[in-house]
């Protein structure tokens, strides 16, 4: 039997509700603590959601022996810092997305994980879903011809004040958090990284863009267009286009236990029904996989290294409204 893993959560940020539930499904999983900047607040948290232990600094909880692993949902711009001390801290670690927001921050991260010989995977949990693993099956298959075009979109509307998805300093921006996800998905379908990249943002009172538009050019003139933003309608596509068809996937970033995706050609539409699982549980079992079996997670350290780099160059293009070629050395 594989043993069952400790996890501890590293912040009691939103998104961690998400990840609960999959910690208690897995047979594989215990979530054993909670940290926060405060006792008060992580004890309250743990009385919430019946959480063992709770700690009063961060640096309690990586210091925890029974800890093997560690969420970090922290904002973006603590995801370096942390990671890193919980990978010295002989941690593994899954790191929420966006992994990091420097090239810099990402390879001190690495490194970590190279030095300490501890897992350390980027939480995008779209890409262990089985919709998404057909949609690259059916790209794949060459039912669509020869790839020419894919177009994504994630927006919705921020209402909460002083949100730190506002606010330059935390690592905010559309493109950082939602972004993130077309630019990846378009990456993995395309199987390779831009050439070229293109952006325009409409940047907000809090200096971070709460629109962004832009364009990824590809080898084999294969082309992307997507848009972000925290000020538009909630909106959430993928669009695949190829010589021969089609492909719409209505709900690609977060699907759920069961999904429908449409393959158009020659005039006629198919529906294609997929079951999926519930949808964090994925990164879950393979963080599991990664640490107790010694197998490479899905979303390996380069991934995430290239998504960031092209995700600084659009920014970069934006910025001085020109192309930026990629070397993603």
């Amino acid at each position: 039997m594989d043993k069952i893993l400790n996890w501890g959560l590293l912040s009691t940020a939103k998104i961690n509700r998400a990840l609960i539930k999959p910690l208690r499904a897995s047979k594989r999983t215990r979530l054993l603590a909670v940290a926060s900047r405060s006792i008060s607040t992580a004890e309250s948290y743990a009385r919430e959601w019946n959480i063992p232990r709770a700690h009063g600094s961060y640096e309690a909880l990586l210091a925890d022996p029974e800890i093997d692993v560690i969420y970090n949902s922290l904002p973006n711009h603590l995801h370096a810092e942390w990671t890193i001390k919980a990978l010295r801290a002989g941690k593994h670690v899954l790191c929420e997305k966006p992994f990091a927001l420097t090239l810099a921050e990402v390879d001190a991260m690495s490194q970590a994980a190279r030095e300490t010989g501890k897992v350390l995977a980027e939480a995008f949990m779209y890409r262990h879903h089985a919709q998404t693993l057909k949609v690259k099956e059916i790209v794949d298959s060459g039912i669509l011809g020869k790839l020419q075009l894919i177009k994504g979109a994630f927006t919705f509307t921020l209402t909460r004040e002083g949100d730190i998805r506002s606010k330059k300093e935390t690592g905010g921006g559309s493109i950082w958090d939602v972004g993130c996800y077309p630019i990846s998905y378009t990456r993995m379908i395309v199987g390779a990284d831009p050439l070229e990249v293109f952006g325009w943002q409409l940047t907000g009172a809090g200096g971070v863009d709460e629109s962004f538009i832009g364009q990824m050019k590809f080898s084999n003139e294969i082309h992307s267009q997507f848009d972000s933003g925290l000020r538009s309608p909630s909106r959430s596509m993928i669009e695949i286009v190829g010589t021969d068809a089609s492909l719409m996937i209505p709900n690609p970033f977060k699907p759920g236990k069961s999904s429908e995706i449409y393959l158009s050609r020659n005039d006629e539409q198919e529906k294609i029904k997929i079951k999926g699982t519930e949808l964090y549980l994925g990164e879950v079992e393979d963080m599991c996989d990664a640490v107790t079996q010694n197998k490479s997670p899905r979303i390996s350290l380069e991934d995430s290294r290239k998504n960031i780099a092209t995700i600084l160059a659009l920014i970069e293009s934006a910025q001085i409204g020109k192309p930026v070629t990629l070397a993603h050395n």
